[in-house]
Order: structure tokens, then C-alpha cells, then sequence
């Protein structure tokens, strides 16, 4: 897993759900979230960005560290 900067949508939980990433450089928002499940470590997403693709996200509570997966 890798480390990414993401951009998210800070509702009570903070950040919540993930609006864009920034991967090499490189902007690509989100477009839909196509899964989402909480785990003891952390939240994993699922989503579709404007480049047409499709990543898995994976936030670690502890941390506040985003990973690509």
C-alpha cells in the first residue's frame, strides 16, 4: 500500500468520505463512492474517479494516514 494525499468531505467524523486524490502530481476527484466499509483499524473505500478508474482507499484512524490499496 501506498501513501496518498486525499481530499475529503469533513462532516462530524472529520474526515469522512474522500472527495479527490492526488496521486503523482496529479488531481482526480471523485466521482462516486461504490463501497465503503468501516474495519477495526480503519475505513476502506472503494470509488471512481474522473480519469474513468476505479481505487481502493484504505484511512487509518490512528494515523490519519490514507493508503492506496
Amino acid at each position: 500500500m501506498s501513501q496518498i494525499q486525499v481530499e475529503c468531505y469533513a462532516g462530524y467524523r472529520g474526515e469522512q468520505e474522500p472527495r479527490a486524490l492526488v496521486i503523482e502530481g496529479r488531481r482526480l476527484a471523485v466521482e462516486e463512492i461504490v463501497f465503503r466499509s468501516i474495519e477495526p483499524a480503519g475505513r476502506r473505500f472503494g470509488v471512481r474517479c474522473t480519469d474513468g478508474c476505479r481505487y481502493q482507499l484504505f484511512h487509518e484512524e490512528a494515523t490519519g494516514v490514507w493508503r492506496l490499496i
